[in-house]
């Protein structure tokens, strides 16, 4: 039985190895191709897919976003997450997703097909190393609320933007931020959105 896959990546020379290295296995057909994690989703609604391998730094709708979205859509849909970071926090969050694959960037088209193979037949495949890694790493000390702010303030987004977007008060917006700069233990908040990035929490 063929494998029928959707490969999302956003630069084109690695998708387009992407696609010619898994293609090469009798087993496994690519049947469609995908720069971002919305293309992804649109696709997947209209295309017969067994599963979907997805870059997690990806623009429009990042790939951990975008499994979310599939995994809600299309509960039988395997999905194997692909990374460049071994972000031990980017583990955690795709198998919340739903995830049951996740490997680095410098995986082998052969290694690559394993996984597929594996995942599809209902197996998982961690990265054992990510998998250690995130195990002493720990948990996110950050409530939800906290991440957000974070995640918007990534761009350089003013607290007073932040508050417009949240519809929250300025000053409400300002406690999350100090919250978030104490729990990480930095000085403030471009080193707190470092450290949360590093960690693959945002």
């Amino acid at each position: 039985m063929t494998i029928r896959v959707l490969i999302a990546e956003d630069q084109e020379l690695i998708r387009t190895a992407l696609v010619t290295l898994v293609g090469l296995e009798p087993d496994i057909d690519v049947v469609a191709k995908a720069e971002d994690g919305a293309q992804a989703v649109a696709i997947a609604a209209g295309t017969e897919l067994d599963l979907v391998v997805l870059d997690i730094d990806m623009p429009v709708l990042d790939g951990l976003s975008a499994a979310e979205q599939l995994a809600a859509a299309h509960p039988g849909l395997a999905l194997v997450m692909l990374t460049s970071h071994g972000r031990p926090g980017y583990l955690k969050r795709a198998v919340q997703a739903g995830a049951r694959g996740f490997v680095t960037k410098n995986v082998s088209g052969t290694e690559l097909a394993k996984v597929i193979r594996e995942v599809h037949a209902g197996g998982r495949y961690l990265d054992p190393d990510l998998v250690a890694d995130a195990m002493f790493a720990g948990e996110c000390p950050l409530a939800a609320r906290e991440l957000e702010i974070l995640r918007l303030a990534e761009d350089g987004r003013p607290l007073s933007g932040i508050a417009k977007t949240l519809s929250l008060q300025e000053g409400t917006v300002r406690n999350y931020m100090s919250a978030a700069i104490t729990k990480l233990g930095v000085d403030n908040r471009i080193s707190a959105v470092r450290h949360a990035r590093n960690m693959g929490w945002l």
